[in-house]
């Protein structure tokens, strides 16, 4: 049989290959080049988002000081707890689509003066505006982690963007520290990343890349640095494949910004089907789309490295996921879905891309933290679950600010009919304290996959491991039973001369630690 190498995720993918036969795992073969130390994974990639839409704020974060929930100034303590868990990087606000219609001064000052405003974008709901400035940022620091604020470029003026950031950084005498002080807050927040509008292709303002190119160097030069804190600008990127909107934008205003937001969502396959609905060639269709983030990023990528060779302006992947059809009998605006194992596949092979293009992508956030799309956790009043999607962005958490490691792999694909995709993901990194870790994906639902790993520049003496699966693709987790998916000890692994092997379950993302 011919053999043809092609890349994929930043490795070598053996393609031609039959569809996995069922009585013997196949072999991928994975070299880890642990010699040649490459960018740093930034942890913003494992950042995450939170737009006022259906319950992600107003049920999900903020139940208020008197409600029988428990809560620190009216925010969920098993919210934040949760997160912790997962130690969440940064956290972006308040849209979406949403925040190109927030004028953030509804959202300060006594609660019951803030004036109510309809969301027009998410189910024409009143928006009480309880949930505003303040309480975001006290939510961050509750979870140490730093904000990302999303400004109004759409709706709003230069003028309403600029003194959001003096209110919240100026350390000064000025109108907008006065009123911040007069709220409660002497000193300034220290904001760092702020973005100039979003989705200003659609939601944001239906624009040309260049109209929005001239609208952004407009805003971006009243987004002011105050102190010893430098803002991180972050302009509207591209939707999904408009290669033409990341050309424009670097072309005119890549040295005005520090980073580029591209979005890509993947969607429940061939038909709008909810999240628990599919058969396998519904999962395979969904993992070809996940996989496409692929050629958004290395495509991006190489046009930014022609008018940036240096690599100054991060590509922010600021929101991406899976976006299947609402659960039943729930609101079609407030975008909630459940969450199973094929989304975590999702989740794990999207990661492992983000990580091996370590040295553009440096910050990603999923869409979104509670009750929307893909979301980390899901509440029913005093209830809560988190996702599998969750367990994903914990057992990832080993590869926060480590040292990538180039991953050379020749695996077979997954097919389906006449159609495949690469059936192993993987990405590596060295910890700070010497560990190596490698996350691998096996996408097949059906087969296990035997992988052989060398090391090239390290022996490893122990290997450890985790793993999370299920024996139904469906499986995911309730409030009746919130353990249904969840990682365990991965023991199929053994360390050799020149590196290890393991045996990757079927529909699996497996992490293993080396030392």
């Amino acid at each position: 049989m011919k053999l043809r190498l092609t890349l994929v995720m930043g490795a070598c993918i053996l393609s031609g290959s039959a569809a996995w036969a069922q009585n013997e795992p196949p072999v991928a073969q994975l070299v880890i080049n642990a010699d040649q130390p490459q960018a740093v994974i930034d942890r913003n990639i494992y950042g995450h988002f939170s737009e006022h839409l259906g319950h992600c704020i107003y049920g999900g974060v903020w139940v208020g000081e008197d409600s029988p929930i428990p809560n620190t100034r009216g925010i969920r303590n098993d919210v934040v707890a949760a997160l912790k868990q997962i130690k969440i990087p940064v956290l972006r606000w308040p849209g979406g689509c949403f925040a190109d219609e927030y004028h953030w001064r509804d959202g300060i000052g006594p609660r019951q003066n803030r004036p109510s405003m309809i969301n027009t974008h998410w189910g024409g709901v009143v928006e009480n505006n309880h949930f505003g400035t303040h309480e975001f940022l006290d939510f961050c620091a509750q979870l140490g982690c730093q904000p990302y604020i999303c400004g109004n470029l759409g709706s709003g003026e230069v003028k309403e963007m600029s003194e959001w950031v003096e209110y919240v950084n100026f350390d000064g005498l000025s109108p907008m520290s006065g009123l911040r002080k007069a709220n409660g807050r002497e000193q300034p927040w220290g904001v760092k990343y702020f973005g100039v509008g979003n989705e200003n292709w659609g939601c944001g303002g239906n624009m040309t890349p260049e109209f929005y190119a001239d609208q952004y160097k407009r805003y971006a030069t009243y987004v002011r640095s105050y102190g010893t804190n430098r803002i991180f600008k972050i302009a509207c990127g591209p939707n999904s494949g408009d290669f033409n909107w990341t050309e424009v934008m670097m072309k005119e205003a890549g040295k005005r910004m520090d980073g580029l937001a591209l979005h890509y969502y993947c969607g429940s396959g061939r038909t709008r089907k909810p999240a628990r609905e599919f058969e396998e060639e519904d999962w395979f269709v969904l993992l070809r789309s996940a996989l496409r983030m692929e050629e958004l990023v290395t495509r991006n990528c190489e046009i930014m490295d022609k008018y940036d060779p240096q690599k100054r302006v991060a590509l922010v992947v600021d929101e991406w996921g899976t976006w299947h059809a609402v659960e039943p009998g729930t609101n079609p605006g407030f975008l909630y879905q459940q969450n199973t194992l094929r989304d975590a596949l999702v989740a794990g092979v999207t990661l492992n891309i983000f990580n091996n293009h370590s040295d553009r992508v440096r910050m990603a956030n999923i869409a979104q933290t509670i009750n929307v799309l893909q979301a980390m956790i899901l509440t029913d009043k005093e209830k809560m679950t988190v996702t599998p999607t969750y367990h994903v962005y914990e057992m990832y958490t080993v590869h926060h600010d480590a040292r990538r490691l180039p991953c050379e792999l020749e695996a077979p694909n997954y097919t389906s009919g006449t159609n495949a995709i690469p059936g192993v993901s993987v990405s590596a990194s060295r910890a700070k304290d010497g560990k190596l870790h490698v996350t691998l994906c096996n996408l097949n639902p059906r087969t296990s996959v035997s992988v052989n790993g060398a090391i090239r520049g390290v022996k490893p003496g122990a290997i450890s491991g985790r793993v999370l699966t299920a024996e139904d693709m469906h499986a995911h987790n309730t409030f009746e039973n919130p353990q249904a998916v969840q990682p365990g000890a991965f023991l199929n692994c053994r360390v050799n001369e020149g590196g290890f092997t393991a045996k990757l379950p079927a529909k699996s993302v497996v992490s293993l630690e080396l030392e």
